[in-house]
């Protein structure tokens, strides 16, 4: 039995991650997305904001702005199912990995993201390997799924003989590319179809008995 006193709620509902990844993965476009969804914002920024567009939000220096680029972590919060969440988008730029490598010794868990069209790439390897010795859960999100990409099990099959892991597919893509439509939540056998003409939202959330569910079959 542990003699320590538990923590006080405040302290025990917090729960702090990192999000790593190669340059232009996607890293701070899905910090974003996470403040949207976790209601911390309203509206999602751009890395690559023009005119008057709206920026994201971790990138805030004029450098980052400039270029389209995240040059320093930045730690953001958001309150989800009676947790409150802080999260810290990191800099994929190896010039910059310094400031990524002291983030990870601080947080409880990781999520590496992966272009779905290159894959594993340089500065994934070192960042994941951070991890490994840190012993962090690692969550790994393969990103750009709407656009052309690779195949799913070919990604699969790289990630595991490169960062020598074994991978259990939590969400499985309906599509890829121009044939994206949505997600398949091996989790909680739910179909999750986005809304064509905004992809912040979700068309439609259909329940599922499993593979052979004849619903699965008309989207597929």
């Amino acid at each position: 039995m542990s003699n320590h006193a538990p923590l006080p709620p405040e302290i025990a509902r917090r729960r702090t991650f990192a999000i790593i990844s190669h340059p232009d993965a996607g890293k701070t476009t899905l910090t974003e997305k996470f403040l949207l969804f976790g209601g911390a914002i309203q509206m999602a920024g751009q890395v690559r904001a023009k005119g008057d567009a709206r920026r994201t939000r971790s990138d805030f220096m004029k450098l980052e702005q400039e270029r389209g680029i995240s040059v320093s972590a930045s730690a953001m919060s958001f309150d989800f199912r009676h947790y409150r969440f802080n999260l810290v988008d990191t800099p994929g730029h190896s010039d910059f990995s310094e400031d990524t490598y002291r983030t990870l010794t601080a947080v409880d868990a990781a999520i590496m993201v992966i272009d779905g069209a290159k894959g594993v790439e340089s500065q994934t390897r070192k960042l994941f390997e951070v991890c490994r010795l840190r012993d962090l859960p690692i969550l790994t999100f393969c990103n750009k799924m709407d656009r052309e990409s690779r195949d799913v099990f070919e990604i699969i099959d790289e990630i595991q003989e490169n960062l020598a892991i074994d991978v259990t597919p939590a969400s499985w893509p309906i599509g890829v590319g121009r044939e994206f439509v949505g997600a398949y939540d091996l989790l909680h056998d739910r179909l999750e179809i986005m809304d064509r003409a905004d992809r912040n939202k979700v068309a439609e959330s259909i329940k599922i008995s499993g593979i052979d569910d004849p619903k699965l079959a008309e989207h597929i």
